[in-house]
């Protein structure tokens, strides 16, 4: 088995939820809703939809929301969430007596959801600095940097 190694791992934070009583489809509908919303939003969003559903996904945000203060720092106002998906779990069957010694076999579905949030604050910085170095003339004494035009460097490939 290869593992990907994660790119981002410094500006994300995730909350897995296992074995949640309740199917993967009904799941997504919440899930759908909330994918790509900024945390105060997703919250909001989750108190007033009528769903079964959302209490359960409800507390995973808000405990990958405080994975992210805690364990790195993370202010809760710059937090996405970047990705929530929804997976099937196992299927827990169960048998209900009926009339005449027969049985009746019940399945209760589960389904393992993932939140990851991700802290946009670095994006921010960096988008200023990468606007900083689009102005024209883009070099600056303090940081010593230099903007060079990718089809003009007098390399191989200027001719036409």
């Amino acid at each position: 088995m290869i593992k990907k190694k994660k790119k981002k791992a410094y500006t994300e934070v995730y909350a897995l939820g296992q074995y949640i009583s309740m199917s993967a489809h009904k799941a997504r509908r919440v899930i759908d809703q909330i994918r790509g919303r900024s945390y105060e939003e997703a919250l909001m969003i989750l108190e007033l939809m009528p769903y079964r559903g959302c209490y359960p996904i409800f507390k995973l945000v808000y405990s990958a929301a405080a994975n992210a203060s805690h364990n790195k720092g993370f202010k809760e106002t710059n937090l996405v969430i970047s990705k929530a998906e929804v997976n099937q779990g196992n299927t827990v069957k169960k048998l209900k007596p009926r009339a005449r010694g027969r049985s009746y076999p019940i399945k209760r579905s589960t389904c393992h959801i993932t939140i990851i949030l991700e802290d946009i604050s670095f994006y921010q910085q960096s988008e200023e600095y990468l606007m900083y170095l689009k102005k024209p003339g883009c070099s600056n004494e303090n940081l010593n940097l230099t903007c060079y035009h990718t089809y003009s460097s007098g390399g191989l490939w200027d001719k036409k």
